[in-house]
């Protein structure tokens, strides 16, 4: 699919990510509806983006959902894909001898963790794909998992996020496809960005720099970009793109 006047849903699109992954979209023509629960952040993306729609709106909760795909529909007439990108990092041990009084890893962070990065993705996929089947529209879902997937100390319930993110991708690909419809999943590894550093220490960071093969990052342009192949191949459905600099060999 040429995004080229295709009308893409990104959502936490607010963000450092979710911003480069819409300008990477805009670049190639497609018309980038911005879906993030910040709103400020929103506006500010509003200000310096004119072109993008931007719509305020919580992934888990389905009338906030349900209002700002009825609201894209009613601005540009269509949906043709998601990009799943919204999502937090969060780290705690199931279980850490120091922690005092917060030795175990909370319900709460569980649940929260698991909302913003699972459910979120369910939410959002669901309500755009019945607008999809019920209009005959053949469109690309692109959901942006980690290399956490795979398991990952320190992240019990981030890594169970995105091992789901990646479960529901090639279980999708494999519902939706007689539909025209594509499923991919990208895992990146640890990106360049603002919530990563505020995520890690510098010398995790530093450690994981010297682990990669290609001794970097994964820069967020090249997740984009990977956002990009994903819906250009109309051959590509049910596969995660490991983007991780080698990391995980």
């Amino acid at each position: 699919m040429s995004p080229q006047g295709k009308v893409i849903i990104v959502t936490g699109a607010a963000g450092n990510l979710g911003r480069v992954i819409g300008d990477a979209l805009q670049a190639q023509g497609a018309i980038v509806v911005a879906w993030d629960r910040d709103a400020q952040a929103l506006e500010t993306l509003q200000r310096e983006q004119p072109a993008r729609t931007c719509l305020a709106c919580d992934l888990t909760d389905e009338a906030q959902v349900a209002h700002a795909l009825a609201e894209t529909v009613k601005v540009h007439g269509r949906v043709d894909g998601l990009v799943n990108n919204a999502g937090l990092i969060h780290n705690t041990l199931l279980f850490n001898m120091m922690g005092g009084d917060q030795r175990r890893h909370s319900l709460a962070d569980w649940h929260r963790v698991v909302d913003a990065n699972l459910t979120s993705t369910f939410v959002a996929t669901s309500h755009v794909v019945e607008h999809m089947a019920m209009t005959r529209t053949k469109g690309v879902i692109v959901n942006i998992s980690s290399i956490a997937a795979g398991g990952n100390a320190g992240q019990s319930a981030y890594a169970a996020a995105k091992a789901g993110v990646e479960s529901l991708t090639v279980t999708w690909a494999r519902e939706l496809g007689a539909m025209g419809i594509r499923v991919v999943a990208i895992a990146p590894g640890f990106v360049d960005t603002e919530s990563t550093r505020r995520a890690l220490s510098e010398a995790v960071i530093a450690d994981l720099t010297r682990r990669t093969p290609l001794r970097r990052l994964v820069a967020p342009k090249s997740i984009a970009q990977a956002v990009l192949f994903a819906l250009q191949d109309d051959d590509l459905s049910g596969v995660v793109l490991p983007l991780d600099g080698g990391l995980r060999i």
